[in-house]
């Protein structure tokens, strides 16, 4: 009775087969595949062109990683330091407008004279 019931199963399974066999055209099939292995190599070829540029961008930050932390340290320091001077300017011309109220032109004439952007005033 098994053997039977196998044979029964195989036999359909050799229909079902058949059937789709039908459905589907062979050249179709084969121009599936061709398309598909075109694309994976495609993919392949730039899975390996972004592997290298992601190796030769690593090999450049390390280059120059160490130049950006040396400019920013000077930065930093310069902008301190400038900070302290403005801030020396400012008490100084407090110190000047107390002792001779007329010697700095008000601020309606500084603006004509001096047209320059005021640098400590973030835009």
């Amino acid at each position: 009775m098994e053997q039977k019931e196998t044979e029964l199963i195989n036999a359909a399974s050799r229909e079902v087969s058949g059937e789709f066999k039908t459905l589907i055209n062979d050249n179709d099939l084969d121009s599936l595949k061709q398309s598909q292995n075109l694309i994976l190599g495609r993919l392949q070829d730039s899975n390996a062109v972004l592997s290298h540029f992601n190796e030769y961008s690593e090999h450049c930050f390390a280059e120059v990683s160490g130049d950006f932390l040396r400019n920013t340290r000077i930065l930093k320091s310069m902008k301190s330091d400038l900070d302290y001077i403005f801030q020396k300017l400012r008490s100084m011309k407090a110190k000047i407008l107390a002792t001779y109220p007329d010697a700095l032109p008000d601020e309606s004439t500084i603006e004509v004279l001096d047209g320059r952007p005021d640098l400590e005033m973030p835009q």
